[in-house]
């Protein structure tokens, strides 16, 4: 499995942590996904790189995996941008203050894959930088919906990591599919997503990222399966919604108003 994208062009891997490259998907339009987040991670003097999304002015979601390192790790979110090499002005560069890993995440499956960062700062809500909603408890995805997937991830399992933000349509699948690819694939907390004919998918670097169907995050881009890109799992947001919720609780925010994000 895939997990972050590290400068040494190695990947920290776990069972597949991280589908975290866009495969077979094209550059959006700058600053049309304001929602998205760009998580780098530094552990002594590597730096790795996530995906992630704001869902409040002080709050990103993300995998797990991300963040589950050995060592002092720092966790710094850039929100508002398209090209991460370049010093747009529409960016917001801020520090993770303290992060919640769900407290059944496993390392060794992947189950449970979801963070929440609190950033030390409130992020300035403007067009280049907007909340996304989450699914609720009772807020199900179909089999065949088609849903979106945004990462500067790898574009291909030999290509380089993306400067630019780019996008792939996933179809969502029938849970057999993965369920007969892996034991541990759990239909009430994963989504299985991606086919092989479309040859489209997300990879390393692209990892806690958000799936996005019908203008709401459904699901966490959390790992594959080392002998196929395709499909790939998603850790589905309605079953933590209520454990997210608590968490913001505990955050002590305030309801402070988004503006619905563009798709």
């Amino acid at each position: 499995m895939l997990l972050l994208l590290l400068l040494t062009n190695a990947f920290v891997l776990l069972p597949w942590a991280g589908a975290g490259r866009i495969i077979g998907g094209s550059e959006v339009k700058p600053h049309s996904r304001p929602y998205m987040a760009h998580l780098e991670i530094k552990n002594n003097s590597q730096t790795g790189y996530c995906g992630g999304f704001l869902i409040r002015p002080d709050t990103v979601l993300s995998a797990a995996h991300c963040v589950d390192i050995e060592g002092t790790v720092r966790v710094t979110v850039i929100l508002g941008a398209h090209d991460v090499t370049r010093q747009e002005r529409s960016q917001q560069k801020i520090r993770v203050g303290q992060w919640v890993i769900h407290p059944e995440y496993s390392p060794d499956d992947l189950k449970n894959d979801i963070v929440l960062l609190k950033l030390k700062t409130l992020a300035k809500i403007n067009d280049n930088v907007q909340c996304i909603s989450i699914a609720r408890r009772n807020e199900h995805l179909r089999e065949g919906a088609l849903c979106r997937v945004s990462g500067w991830g790898l574009t291909s399992d030999k290509g380089n990591r993306s400067n630019v933000l780019r996008e792939v349509k996933l179809q969502v699948q029938k849970e057999k599919i993965c369920q007969q690819r892996s034991s541990d694939y759990q239909r009430q907390s994963m989504i299985c997503v991606g086919d092989e004919c479309s040859k489209k998918a997300s990879y390393q670097g692209d990892s806690g990222g958000p799936l996005v169907c019908k203008k709401k995050a459904h699901g966490i881009v959390s790992h594959g399966y080392d002998d196929h890109l395709f499909p790939e799992v998603f850790t589905r947001i309605s079953y933590f919604e209520p454990w997210i919720r608590e968490q913001l609780r505990r955050f002590a925010l305030q309801d402070i108003p988004c503006s619905p994000s563009s798709d």
